[in-house]
């Protein structure tokens, strides 16, 4: 399984973007050539990882008349996976009209996902978009990573966790220090959600609230997936209804922390 996640990392992302010139010295602007909605700008930026690699991100800024401009969402996709996967939910939640950053991250490996300096890294992009206030979402290993930066930033508003992930007790001791609200949305147990072994975390956190989604599978969580996910954790009828359900809640949840 690792060895295909693998393959995964090293392909071209799903989406197909087009290059549009942007004002002199200004990001190069980037529009999916998909669900152009018209509220949301999707900008590709850099910053310095904790361990000097380059960060990359992208930056999905919404209408200035719906903007929150105190609240930065940060976004980060699952092991080995990157940040075109999180397209849907990052999109739905800059259309909500908070500014979201969804990160590719850069320590991980196959033989080590490094969650610690992953979540430190999406404190650093935070510092680099001077964020004011965070809140901090990930899915599955990003989902550890997204715990690890919300118990390490006085900014932080809350954490959204989809499928969580735990990796050697790493989460469990996160949860446990984290004083800020913890929204989790969680499947069944299967080899790819490590059999739910971040029920452990969500248990010690003080403020966790866990919804469950009956019937979904690990690539339900990612939007969008792709045959490569499917093939490894499975899919069942009605996967599109659920990343869609999956999407609705976890920018509802992503509104009423900030709120």
């Amino acid at each position: 399984m690792l060895a295909a996640l693998a393959l995964a990392a090293c392909s071209d992302g799903v989406l197909r973007y087009e290059l549009a010139p942007g004002e002199a010295g200004a990001r190069r602007v980037i529009v999916p050539s998909k669900a152009r909605d018209g509220q949301v700008v999707v900008s590709q930026g850099n910053a310095r990882g904790t361990a000097g690699c380059r960060l990359d991100y992208l930056l999905y800024s919404p209408s200035a008349a719906r903007r929150d401009a105190d609240t930065l969402v940060v976004v980060g996709h699952g092991f080995l996976r990157s940040y075109e996967q999180m397209d849907g939910l990052s999109r739905r939640i800059a259309a909500a009209g908070l500014r979201t950053a969804s990160v590719r991250f850069c320590n991980s490996r196959i033989w080590d996902g490094r969650h610690r300096q992953n979540g430190q890294d999406m404190n650093a992009l935070a510092d680099a978009l001077g964020a004011r206030r965070v809140v901090y979402v990930g899915f599955s290993a990003g989902g550890l990573a997204a715990l690890v930066a919300g118990r390490g930033d006085e900014r932080t508003v809350g954490v959204v966790a989809l499928d969580l992930v735990d990796r050697d007790g790493l989460g469990v001791a996160a949860a446990a220090d984290l004083d800020r609200p913890l929204i989790a949305l969680v499947g069944p147990p299967s080899p790819c959600n490590a059999e739910n072994n971040g029920l452990t975390a969500l248990a010690a956190a003080r403020r966790a609230k866990i919804h469950r989604i009956p019937d979904a599978t690990h690539c339900d969580f990612e939007a969008p997936t792709d045959w490569l996910c499917r093939r490894v954790c499975g899919e069942r009828p009605g996967g599109e209804q659920r990343r869609e359900q999956i999407i609705t809640a976890a920018t509802d949840a992503v509104v009423a922390l900030t709120r």
